[in-house]
């Protein structure tokens, strides 16, 4: 899909999880559609890259580390983002942890892990930044999944944990409203060219996959980049709470690929 390239122009995006795979894409598609950017990860050395291809063809990119799931760094990178562009009008949780693992062999640490990565980290995001939005009547996107709408096999620890986020997504899209501040969700399904999908999916399993979708293919990281692109443009004001699934149909038809 083809969008106005000034679409966010004057918009700052802050992204967590923003220097490679979904949010990567995400990111250095806001920055071709106008928005300055703001990027954070654990380690610098993964925001390089990012930051440098994103100069490189014309944006902004201001990249922080932060581990979200330390409250005070993600306060600190709200601030040093608001003081370095003097705004916020855009937050990308994107952020998660995932590995394959059935639930009578994951520990209790590995199941933390990523309940504290994914959804205690997009609320410390969503709660630090609040004053921000507040001010710019901005919005925020949080990166979900369709694992937990019926059951995946080997993902109970992710399901747990992407079901709290849309949990944060509609409850602060009732409480926040009323401040301007748009709240959505973005729930991608099997997503190709992502390290997740390339690491977690055997390549005998892939055919099976593929058949489990009715559009007959996996999704790809520009797909997602599309939705959000949409959901943050005011072709999407009057959108709030909602969780757009960008899959294919493939949550329709279960999760089983045997």
């Amino acid at each position: 899909m083809t969008f106005g390239n000034d679409i966010l122009k004057g918009k700052v995006a802050l992204l967590t999880g923003g220097g490679t795979g979904i949010t990567g894409g995400v990111a250095r598609a806001f920055a071709a559609h106008g928005a300055r950017i703001a990027i954070t990860s654990r380690k610098d050395e993964s925001l390089i890259p990012q930051r440098q291809f994103i100069e490189e063809n014309g944006g902004e990119c201001f990249a922080i580390a932060a581990d979200v799931r330390d409250y005070a760094a993600v306060e600190d990178a709200i601030a040093k983002t608001a003081d370095h562009y003097g705004q916020i009008d855009i937050v990308v949780n994107g952020a998660a942890g995932n590995f394959l693992c059935s639930a009578d062999q994951l520990s209790a640490n590995g199941f933390g892990t990523v309940v504290d990565i994914d959804t205690k980290g997009t609320f410390n995001v969503c709660r630090a930044s609040f004053v921000e939005l507040k001010k710019s009547q901005g919005q925020i996107l949080n990166i979900s999944a369709t694992l937990h709408y019926l059951a995946t096999p080997m993902q109970i620890h992710v399901s747990a944990a992407k079901a709290g986020v849309d949990a944060i997504t509609r409850n602060l899209s009732v409480e926040w409203g009323r401040h301007g501040i748009r709240v959505n969700g973005i729930a991608p399904g099997p997503i190709e060219d992502t390290e997740g999908i390339q690491r977690l999916l055997p390549p005998e399993l892939k055919a099976k996959l593929i058949k489990k979708i009715p559009l007959q293919r996996l999704g790809r990281i520009a797909d997602i980049e599309n939705a959000a692109l949409f959901l943050a443009s005011d072709a999407a004001s009057y959108i709030n709470g909602v969780t757009l699934v960008v899959d294919g149909g493939q949550w329709l038809l279960g999760t089983r690929l045997g």
